[in-house]
């Protein structure tokens, strides 16, 4: 029979198999348990479930230290009975041995039980009776005892409180404080808050039986031993009882240390109560936020360490350790003082506006995401990137233009198709496109025909022909050397384009005057001082012409100084971007330089050139571009012959042209080729190395 993948996947057979089957495994384990107690066990079996006794103890120890909230281990009343119970019935098997083979000495029961009585008793059973007996005086009197106080009485406030709980929700939720959902939330959880401690208060009688039984199973063990070795083993008094109670001392110790370490457990989950987070956050940081106790504290201990006898040394190291710690937690405190006083004082500043519904309905997203409803798990699943990869566009246009654009609003609309997006700027829409989730979209490059089965379709971003295919088809794809994205990178480059194709109209004057409070103050200053009446407005529409042709506004400072100094001979708009583009020479022939260090450039021919300079009319600071349409024509397909050669190729030359008229090619090209830069002979930096591609003839 073949194997699939799904049956390779779930590991049948091995870890997979015993993952997918936990209730049938339980439930196995629980049988065990039981069986221990009928089935006599041989001492390899009792090492092995004495050690996986003591190390589940540990682990609910370790789970009780770190859980946030009491409600998140709510399985704990019924793992602290099968615990129990497993204890229990370790205790019947290790029983059944000493009293069967306890005559043959102290390793009857197993090297665990040995090790326990020789390690922490030394072989002296009086040594081990002792330690034993206070081991069980404090897990059934200062632990259990204080453990079930405190959990009947929560269970008892939480069930009295819980009409009253009840009304508080119902009453947020009429007032519209809180939805359906979340009332829903609450309700549940006030359930489970009732039914933990209800939970708890039973539960805390499971180790105070523990207790009991494991001091009456030690007296039968010590008891029935004796007399079991002299009356049936022949050993005298003297032998039966060391071997007897060596045995079970080491057997109550190997009990009593996990239930010890249990109650412990279920002591810090009910003394929790109503404090949230770890339980070293929790103890520790209220401990730190009274360090006149720590100041007082160590005094204390300093003055102890010079009474006649005390070990001065030790208390002074103390005392100087609780000092320190003191005066670092002081610190924090100030610090967190200053940092709550100017928190306050900021939110003073700003005016208590009460909203208005009506001008938030009336206000527009400047960048809004809509998804259609097939579309909506891509935003709300446990593993969804879409939003990720839309929030990491804000890093992307930073490093790449210098431009912090504003958040994109992800929202469901089931007016869109299923399986359709809408991007919109200023509530209009802008662009659609649609995906296919769970598949995957396979796209041709160089524009052929991919022969893969699948569903056809065009790329929205560009128009390439592509197809999407199941994931499984994904790596065939890929070893054909064609492009495989998912439907979130297919989104995300979509909004990419259409965010870089609308920059100027997103760059507002809130958004201008945000960039400007970013620079220091010298700048600021220094765009005051323009002689315009809105200077902001001035380099708002400067910036906004860099961003059209996707020329980065990241060295803020030096555009300021350019606009300065063009400001002061003249306000045409366009006059000052030229200005700005040539002292940011550098950096845009840097944007332009391919592989082999060169800028590649399309020139004019002399035809070209004196006609596009000769349209160029002058009349003080107004300038004027006149030029028959028939002509602008012919330029556009004199352009368009020499630039397509090399847009099959994905590369896009720029064009270099006369200073004057550069801003005028631009918005010629600007239609039919928006990709080719246009650059002007005084945007070329003096180190910049030219390699002229082609020229437009006439």
């Amino acid at each position: 029979m073949a194997v699939t993948d799904t049956d390779t996947q779930n590991g049948s057979g091995g870890l997979g198999g015993l993952t997918a089957n936990r209730d049938v495994v339980f439930a196995i384990g629980v049988v065990l348990i039981l069986g221990m107690l009928f089935v006599p066990l041989p001492p390899i079996l009792l090492d092995l479930g004495l050690a996986a006794s003591l190390s589940l103890s540990v682990l609910i120890l370790m789970v009780a230290l770190w859980i946030p909230t009491p409600l998140e281990f709510n399985s704990f009343p019924t793992l602290l009975l099968v615990v129990t119970m497993l204890r229990l019935a370790l205790n019947v098997s290790s029983t059944r041995l000493i009293l069967s083979e306890g005559h043959t000495g102290t390793g009857a029961a197993g090297s665990v039980i040995e090790g326990f009585s020789q390690f922490m008793v030394g072989g002296d059973f009086v040594i081990g009776i002792v330690i034993f007996a206070i081991l069980v005086i404090i897990n059934f009197i200062v632990i259990t005892k204080g453990s079930t106080r405190i959990a009947e009485v929560a269970a008892r406030f939480s069930l009295d409180a819980m009409p009253g709980k009840q009304m508080a929700i119902d009453a947020d939720l009429g007032a519209g404080m809180i939805d359906e959902n979340e009332a829903r939330r609450r309700r549940k959880e006030l359930e489970e808050e009732s039914s933990f401690f209800g939970a708890m208060d039973g539960a805390s009688k499971f180790v105070r039986g523990d207790a009991v039984a494991g001091l009456i199973i030690t007296l039968i063990n010590v008891v029935g031993g004796i007399m079991i070795g002299v009356t049936s083993r022949g050993l005298s008094i003297g032998d039966a009882a060391n071997n007897y109670t060596v045995l079970t001392i080491g057997d109550g110790l190997v009990t009593q240390i996990p239930a010890l370490v249990v109650s412990l457990a279920a002591g810090l989950l009910v003394t929790k109560s109503g404090t949230k987070g770890a339980a070293n956050e929790a103890v520790l940081s209220q401990l730190g936020n009274f360090p006149r106790a720590l100041y007082m504290a160590s005094a204390l201990c300093f003055i102890v360490g010079f009474l006649p006898g005390f070990p001065w040394l030790v208390f002074a190291s103390l005392a100087g350790a609780m000092g320190a710690m003191g005066y670092f937690m002081q610190g924090q405190l100030a610090e967190r003082e200053t940092a709550r006083l100017a928190a306050e004082a900021a939110a003073a500043d700003q005016p208590d506006t009460p909203v208005d519904p009506i001008k938030d309905m009336l206000k527009l997203d400047d960048l809004r995401l809509d998804l259609g409803s097939a579309l909506v798990p891509l935003i709300n699943s446990p593993d969804a990137a879409l939003p990720g990869k839309v929030k990491s566009l804000r890093s992307l246009f930073i490093k790449d233009f210098g431009y912090v654009i504003p958040p994109v609003r992800i929202k469901d609309d089931a007016t869109l198709p299923a399986m359709s997006y809408a991007i919109s700027i200023h509530g209009v829409e802008t662009a659609r496109g649609e995906v296919r989730p769970g598949a995957m979209m396979v796209i041709e490059p160089g524009g052929a025909d991919i022969n893969i089965p699948g569903e056809r379709t065009k790329e929205p971003t560009f128009g390439l022909n592509a197809i999407w295919v199941d994931q499984s088809r994904a790596s065939e794809a890929e070893a054909r050397g064609l492009t495989v994205v998912d439907p979130e990178s297919v989104v995300t480059t979509h909004l990419t384009e259409v965010i870089k194709e609308h920059m100027p109209e997103l760059l507002t004057y809130a958004s201008t005057q945000e960039l400007v409070e970013g620079q220091s103050k010298e700048y600021r200053k220094l765009l005051t001082d323009i002689n315009n009446n809105a200077p902001i407005v001035l380099l708002q529409h400067v910036l906004q012409a860099l961003l059209s042709e996707r020329v980065s506004i990241r060295n803020l400072p030096k555009i300021i100084e350019s606009v300065a100094e063009a400001a002061g001979t003249t306000k045409n708009v366009k006059i000052v971007v030229e200005h700005v583009r040539s002292h940011l020479s550098k950096q845009i022939c840097q944007s332009m330089v391919d592989a082999g260090g060169y800028v590649p450039v399309v020139t004019l021919g002399p035809v070209w050139e004196t006609e596009l300079q000769n349209a160029i009319s002058r009349n003080g600071d107004e300038v004027n571009f006149i030029m028959s349409p028939q002509r602008v024509q012919d330029f556009v397909l004199a352009a368009r012959k020499e630039l397509q050669q090399f847009a099959a190729s994905d590369q896009w030359p720029s064009l270099l042209v006369a200073p004057d008229s550069r801003p005028y090619v631009r918005s010629i090209l600007e239609r039919v080729s928006p990709m080719t830069s246009v650059i002007s002979h005084n945007e070329v930096h003096r180190k910049a190395s030219l390699k002229t591609v082609a020229t437009i003839g006439s």
